[in-house]
């Protein structure tokens, strides 16, 4: 009988596999969403000399919990003038495009257990990098369709901010990526990852590295880019009119998207898993694994000490610092780069 079983189920084996990491991934980039926000309370209240949240649950651990059950419980309220499909739509595609993104990101190399190869993802696709960035792309949709279906002037000019900031600094993005998918030669994740064995590539491309992960935080809306949102302008920006479970879903995707785009950058520049000088003993994939964990968490610390230590600038200087220095930057990146594989 288990035997029939077995057999029936072997053609589909990568089919169950896959939906099994799926299901893993998923769960866990929700739980730490709390935890996240967690961590950059405790750290915000550090760098601003102040005590942060410390009483709901030892080290105030409760707290993200307390304040997600009371999101569930909140009322939820829809204006009458509102687009009601598409209110309802835009935080379930910011959601799903954050979660979807992730499926690309190889977390650590590939170990076999009872003779079958496990990869450390859900998905290893050759243009991995590629689809990233278009998935994640495709978040900004769910925030301009908020603000268009609010019926809210606030609303809408927040979404239209979040557009063009999307725009501007998606192309620094991909730039800056370009020079290391030129060193490389693939756009395989996996393989970028790979080739750092030796020498990581922000050793190589410390200017890229700059680059991208500045972009990397306009992408994100986080401060001091989070001009979406601006409350001291637009109350709070494409957000405004949501209550409840749906306004915690654009954090949930913020934070997420936070987390893919440290992962992302762990992978193109810091070596990813790997620990070069640094032993780490490698266990089926919890080394790999522990060494990838602690280089996201770092890039997080980094992303919430910018948000604790600079203002949030102005829109036309937004937009001016992007296009007018960012953008030549990477081409010029790009230039030296190239002319750099040619002769050498």
């Amino acid at each position: 009988m288990i035997d029939s079983v077995i057999d029936f189920l072997a053609p589909y084996t990568f089919l169950i596999v896959g939906a099994v990491k799926a299901v893993i991934i998923a769960i866990g980039l929700l739980s730490s969403v709390p935890l996240l926000v967690w961590l950059e309370r405790r750290l915000m209240g550090r760098f601003q000399v102040r005590l942060g949240p410390n009483r709901v649950g030892p080290f105030g651990l409760g707290q993200p919990f307390a304040d997600s059950l009371k999101l569930l419980f909140k009322e939820s309220i829809v204006q009458n003038s509102a687009d009601k499909f598409l209110f309802y739509l835009a935080p379930a595609v910011v959601v799903f495009t954050a979660i979807v993104t992730f499926s690309l990101i190889p977390f650590g190399k590939p170990f076999e257990i009872f003779d079958q190869k496990i990869g450390m993802w859900v998905a290893n696709v050759n243009v991995g990098i590629l689809f990233v960035f278009a998935i994640s792309s495709m978040g900004i949709y769910g925030i301009v369709l908020a603000g268009l279906s609010s019926n809210n002037k606030y609303s809408l000019m927040g979404g239209l901010r979040s557009s063009a900031q999307m725009i501007s600094y998606e192309l620094t993005l991909g730039l800056a990526a370009l020079g290391v998918i030129m060193i490389t030669g693939s756009l395989n994740l996996q393989e970028i990852v790979d080739a750092q064995k030796t020498v990581p590539n922000i050793l190589l491309q410390p200017l890229a590295f700059v680059l991208f992960y500045i972009a990397g935080v306009a992408e994100t809306n986080r401060a001091p880019f989070d001009l979406p949102e601006a409350e001291q302008e637009l109350v709070a920006g494409f957000h405004t009119e949501y209550s409840g479970m749906k306004f915690a879903m654009f954090f949930m995707g913020e934070y997420i998207n936070m987390i893919t785009m440290s992962a992302l950058i762990t992978l193109l520049f810091l070596g990813g898993w790997h620990s070069y000088i640094i032993p780490v003993p490698d266990l089926l994939f919890i080394g790999p694994l522990l060494v990838f964990s602690v280089k996201v968490f770092i890039l997080l610390c980094i992303l919430i000490w910018l948000r604790s230590t600079f203002p949030r600038i102005r829109y036309d200087r937004l937009m001016t610092f992007g296009w007018k220095i960012l953008v030549p930057l990477a081409m010029l990146n790009l230039m030296v780069t190239s002319v750099f594989i040619v002769i050498f």
